[in-house]
């Protein structure tokens, strides 16, 4: 970024205002729609609850929001670069692709130019936009039931060697530095929203996240330290167990998860997220009417910063918890996974719970 932003009501000032000194600087996502605009759309403007804003066309795209068709946000770019616009007129034609740099070099291009080019104007590489694309293409079908997200779903590792190489990246060691008989083990499961990253002991879960999730290195160097260096690859009966129940909570069949689970957290951590679990699958709640449950009612932003510190994605339903004016809000996993998760859940009885 070039500047700091303004708040949120200057920017939604600026955005009824259609005012050009933010064109490229800002970007607003639409959640009733998905789409993100420039600041000068000449679409007719949403509702302030329906705004999200963000500094790069990057962040819009990772969380979730396609580009708009009247304002076209990505336009400047493509014009300006021939390769860029071959690349994004190829992603637009068939966004389910599972794209490869051979794929690039198949169309004449320089991968090492391409990714710069991409970095630069949007902030991720071709390949990663790609990747985005696909699972929301994907996640679209979800709700009904579709298969075709099985073909549109790339597993980000296609071996334990991948796999092992990523995490040692995120924690900042080679993977020969890691504990062969540790006391947490972690593998990843593929589900149909896209890998997520397990960690577990033999008695319970510790983690359980999308791999992609911008705060997951963090939590997994809490975690190192919780463990004393005693983490490895691997995994232990809660994986197996939780991969299980993921498997049927994809497949519709049940929203019920009895994997054992040991979170790190404060007490009130903890207690927000034993709260979360008693929200009911095809339900949701502002985080008020959370704190409100707890006994709490003074504690509205306490509550929504523990739901985003919950580590155990899913299982602990932080995505069932949105603004009090029925807004989205933010979701690691991206806006579009929150979306998808509670419109799955709506095909659940409610009194089945999502424990």
């Amino acid at each position: 970024m070039m500047f700091d932003l303004p708040d949120d009501a200057a920017l939604y000032a600026a955005l009824l205002a259609r005012d050009a000194r933010f064109d490229g600087r800002a970007y607003v996502g639409v959640t009733s729609t998905g789409v993100f605009c420039r600041l000068t759309c000449p679409a007719r403007k949403p509702k302030r609850e329906n705004c999200v804003f963000f500094d790069t066309m990057g962040a819009c795209i990772e969380a979730g929001f396609r580009p708009c068709k009247r304002c076209h946000p990505m336009a400047p770019a493509a014009e300006g670069e021939p390769a860029i616009a071959a690349l994004l007129t190829a992603l637009r034609e068939d966004p389910a692709r599972r794209w490869q740099e051979n794929d690039v070099i198949a169309m004449g291009l320089d991968p090492s130019t391409v990714r710069r080019a991409f970095k630069r104007h949007f902030g991720m590489t071709f390949l990663e936009m790609a990747r985005l694309t696909r699972l929301r293409t994907g996640a679209a079908v979800l709700p009904e039931g579709g298969r075709v997200i099985d073909a549109q779903m790339e597993a980000s590792y296609d071996s334990p060697a991948a796999f092992r190489r990523a995490f040692g990246k995120w924690l900042g060691l080679a993977p020969s530095k890691f504990v062969p008989d540790a006391t947490l083990r972690a593998d990843w499961i593929e589900t149909k929203l896209g890998p997520m990253i397990a960690v577990s002991d033999k008695h319970a879960l510790h983690l359980l996240e999308f791999a992609e999730r911008k705060a997951l290195p963090a939590e997994l160097k809490r975690l190192y330290g919780f463990a004393k260096g005693s983490l490895g690859f691997g995994r232990f009966a809660p994986t197996d167990q939780i991969e299980a129940e993921m498997a049927a909570f994809m497949a519709g069949q049940s929203a019920d998860f009895q994997t054992r689970l040991a979170p790190l957290g404060t007490a009130f951590t903890q207690e927000v997220w034993r709260a979360l679990r008693e929200i009911p699958a095809g339900q949701t709640r502002s985080y008020g009417e959370v704190a409100k449950a707890m006994g709490r009612p003074e504690a509205t932003r306490a509550v929504a910063r523990a739901n985003g510190a919950n580590p155990i994605a899913i299982v602990i339903p932080c995505h069932r918890v949105i603004g009090a004016d029925g807004a989205l809000t933010g979701y690691g996993g991206g806006l579009w996974r929150k979306q998808a998760l509670i419109e799955m859940e709506r095909g659940f009885a409610q009194g089945t719970g999502g424990r």
